[in-house]
């Protein structure tokens, strides 16, 4: 009879000789973020050799510039498109190498192995696990937002282990009888720092955090706006936890004994998440950390889960709003920039919360140059959004909008009060031109 090892040495192979099991017409889904694994996809270019055509690749917040990802010779071998884009998929994006799938995060799966069926298409994911255990069992470690959900769906499942990895709980754990390949690597895991933030990101912060009450659960994205609330919030009481991503920060809430998780009402005593990616001291953290659990982002950013969360505040960033409350928070214009995430669904599930809130924060302005290199502050805050522009949280679910300004409370106000309340936290020098125009167009 065959041991987990022996099972696990027989489907040990290369990154190229695991990229060999690549049929025609397959659909891969790298897993998010620090969880993608990068000593497979350093060699996607092998499937110029392999003879493959029609296949895809979709991505999800890539860490890395992979020569792929730029390499025209693959249109027609290995097509790209991600959810989630970020600096390098944006230079992708100008030579025509990726496109974006419009989705949301809790759905967009589903539709997407939906399409595969009807295209006849294989699914096929890549992943990053922690070393197998004694049972035969390897965990996903930093990100289970879709990767389980993928192999009990059936896809050929493609791991790179890694004890760099820590092991994580949840919805985390993969059986070696469940995955076709395993490449065995020893690269350091993506690790990234924070960065100091600004004295308006540090205004922005403190008026967040004055509307998260003590027992309040609470959900934070990455960047200095959330790095600044964290800071703000480590006075508070009986915080909780329930979040896509788990931040370096919510390690500092729950060492400050802020955060306890004990008054939740759902998954009480647990910190819950999907994926996370940070610094060693966060994943040290998490490695063989019972007390918070990864679960697929089905669940996390399912507005009915999250409204089973008492006082469950949402905090999301948003690139520019309109005077009606509708807010672009992943393009600009017409060109993708990052993604929807969770936004639109953690911004629902709040306001479902039993005393729930959802709050889009920005700074006011943004800064360009000029032909002549001279700098030219804009408004975030506009009459209407930019041509193009993808509106990510309809001014149907908008609540609190945040600046450096104030606080506009949106939830029922109508148009023109909506008017009032966004020019009153708009940057003093465009707060004229806006009430102008809100007049002009007769919202006001």
């Amino acid at each position: 009879m065959k041991t987990v090892q022996d099972i696990y040495n027989e489907k040990k192979m290369s990154a190229r000789e695991a990229l060999a099991l690549i049929k025609d017409h397959d659909y891969i889904f790298s897993a998010q973020a620090a969880g993608e694994p990068e000593a497979i996809l350093s060699e996607l270019q092998v499937l110029k050799e392999t003879g493959v055509k029609d296949c895809y690749i979709n991505t999800c917040l890539p860490i890395k510039p992979y020569p792929a990802f730029h390499d025209p010779e693959l249109r027609g071998i290995l097509n790209h498109n991600s959810w989630f884009f970020n600096a390098d998929l944006r230079k992708a994006q100008k030579e025509g190498l990726v496109s974006a799938i419009p989705q949301s995060s809790t759905s967009i799966l589903g539709k997407m192995l939906d399409r595969c069926s009807v295209e006849g298409r294989r699914p096929v994911v890549m992943a990053t696990c922690s070393p197998m255990d004694d049972n035969g069992y390897m965990s996903l470690s930093v990100s289970a937002i879709y990767e389980r959900d993928l192999i009990d769906r059936g896809a050929l499942a493609i791991i790179e282990v890694n004890p760099n990895y820590p092991r994580t709980y949840g919805d985390t754990l993969v059986h070696i009888s469940e995955v076709a390949a395993v490449v065995e690597s020893d690269r350091p895991i993506f690790c990234s720092t924070l960065k100091p933030y600004t004295e308006t990101d540090a205004r922005i912060g403190k008026y967040i955090a004055d509307l998260i009450e003590d027992g309040s659960t609470i959900q934070l994205g990455v960047g200095n706006i959330p790095n600044a609330v964290a800071v703000e919030l480590r006075h508070k009481k009986h915080l909780g936890i329930h979040t896509e991503m788990f931040t370096e920060t919510m390690v500092d809430l729950i060492e400050c004994g802020a955060v306890d998780n004990t008054q939740k009402g759902l998954n009480n005593g647990y910190s819950v998440c999907s994926f996370t990616m940070g610094s060693q001291r966060l994943y040290d953290f998490l490695n063989n950390n019972p007390r918070v659990l990864f679960k697929s982002c089905t669940y996390t950013n399912d507005p009915y889960t999250i409204g089973l969360n008492n006082k469950f505040v949402s905090i999301n960033a948003t690139l520019e709003i309109d005077l009606t409350g509708q807010a672009a928070s992943e393009t600009v214009g017409n060109l993708q920039f990052s993604g929807t995430g969770g936004q639109s669904e953690t911004v629902m599930g709040a306001q479902r919360s039993k005393g729930g809130k959802s709050i889009l924060a920005m700074h006011s302005t943004y800064s360009t140059k000029d032909e002549s290199g001279n700098e030219v502050l804009h408004s975030k805050i506009v009459p209407f959004l930019a041509p193009g522009a993808a509106v990510t949280t309809s001014r149907n679910d908008v609540d609190y909008v945040v600046t450096e300004y104030g606080v506009a409370w949106l939830r029922g106000k109508n148009i023109a009060e909506r008017v009032e309340a966004l020019i009153s936290i708009a940057h003093p020098m465009f707060r004229e031109e806006l009430a102008l125009a809100a007049r002009e167009y007769g919202i006001h």
